[in-house]
């Protein structure tokens, strides 16, 4: 009866990120050890009060309203007002079960075309093809830290003056931890302001660059930029599925499209976890917990990637989120030898190999022959590291030595990796 499904999603298969953890899961049952550098979840505990809060609110049960809890809502936009200086309202949030549904609600909502610098997260243009919706993939470069540069975005668009178009930003970036530089985001701002480009700014990760140091594109384009955020990765509460979008006054009449969409769809996010998603927003010992998440993704971060560099593998130091993007070109010839000629490929055999799972840079919509794969290095126990971490004073330099036995699977896994392309 396949006859029976719409065409364009004969191809459409599992998330990749999703996909990747139910196999590890299937193979841990079979008995095999595996580096589950697959799947991007936070390892870090939900803070204390964050979980309280949702158990003492978990007897509400009643509808909220669609665009979400009031409460809610201008905590969010207070939030961006301060951590961003970006001038939200509350009542230009819009709450969602996880961005992601809310991303593809926006690509549902709006004409046009879709704008994808890569490598991007891996669920952008599954979503823009289940819509039939055009994409414009733009390749940026390892030289550039994965920067999407004003002259490509223009070059991009130089034959497409007549379409609506919504470019999508992930920074710092999955799936390589990079952040923008503040000039670039200048003249991008620029860029999509002369052409009418509305910009998605999915900154999912933006509370957890490592030096605080982020910094919104919709500073300097507001009219044009819708924030998207939530709970999923700074506060390491993927699994309770509450987003968020912010949305320029100019942009009203998408948030009210959008609200209607989701009026006909998930009515509204779970009440209980609309009351913990205040006390995330509002409660002062969040930054103290961040701290500490920051520190200890910064210290791992750079391992990984300095490890990796120093065995002849091209990686950019990651600035924030929990991933790197490593690229065994210099090792082609070898890999080529082994009939290793793509990234699946590569990324099948590293697994059968050795145990470790990474996810090959085609799903992030590189070119297929490139030999590059993202790496999450979130496969510890991020319990025992915080406590580790707030051990030591704010002053003190965290090194992988003081979190050794929380990070075993890690520097086992990473010489796995160096192990098997050098044998």
């Amino acid at each position: 009866m396949s006859e029976y499904i719409h065409s364009n999603l004969n191809a459409l298969e599992r998330s990749a990120t999703l996909a990747i953890n139910e196999y590890c899961d299937t193979l841990e049952k079979q008995g095999k050890h595996v580096f589950r550098f697959g799947f991007g979840q936070a390892p870090f505990p939900i803070p204390d009060k964050v979980v309280n809060s949702l158990r003492e609110n978990s007897f509400r049960k009643n509808y909220l309203s669609v665009e979400g809890l009031p409460e809610l809502r201008e905590a969010i936009a207070n939030y961006h007002q301060s951590f961003d200086n970006v001038n939200i309202q509350s009542d230009q949030v819009l709450v969602g079960p996880g961005s992601k549904e809310l991303m593809f609600s926006l690509q549902l909502a709006l004409k046009g075309i879709t704008i994808l610098p890569t490598p991007c997260w891996v669920s952008y243009s599954p979503q823009a093809n289940i819509l039939n919706r055009e994409i414009i993939f733009i390749e940026t470069r390892y030289e550039d830290s994965w920067q999407l540069l004003p002259d490509q975005l223009n070059e991009s668009i130089s034959n497409r003056t007549d379409q609506p178009k919504l470019l999508i930003l992930n920074y710092p970036g999955n799936p390589h931890g990079c952040t923008f530089e503040l000039e670039t985001l200048k003249e991008l701002a620029t860029v999509c302001r002369k052409n009418n480009i509305i910009i998605l700014s999915d900154e999912i990760y933006g509370r957890i660059h490592y030096q605080g140091e982020h910094i919104s594109i919709a500073r300097y384009y507001p009219e044009g930029t819708i924030i998207s955020s939530g709970l999923s990765k700074w506060c390491a509460a993927g699994g309770w599925r509450l987003g968020h979008f912010s949305f320029p006054k100019e942009l009203k009449y998408l948030q009210n499209i959008m609200s209607s969409v989701a009026s006909e769809t998930y009515s509204c996010v779970s009440t209980p976890i609309q009351y913990a998603g205040i006390t995330a927003y509002e409660d002062e010992s969040i930054d103290h917990y961040l701290f500490h998440c920051k520190r200890i993704l910064e210290t791992i971060g750079q391992y990984c990637a300095s490890t990796l560099i120093d065995a002849g593998i091209k990686v950019r130091i990651p600035k924030g989120a929990f991933y790197i993007f490593p690229n065994f070109q210099p090792f082609e010839e070898i890999l080529n030898k082994k009939n290793i000629f793509d990234s699946k490929t590569l990324c099948k055999r590293l697994l059968d190999d050795s145990g470790v799972a990474l996810l090959p840079g085609s799903d992030f919509g590189r070119d297929a022959k490139e030999l590059s794969a993202r790496l999450a290095y979130v496969n510890f126990d991020g319990e025992g590291a915080i406590r580790t971490s707030m051990d030591l004073s704010k002053e003190s330099t965290l090194t992988m030595d003081h979190i050794s036995e929380s990070v075993l699977d890690i520097t086992n896994g990473i010489r796995e990796i160096i192990n098997w392309i050098k044998s």
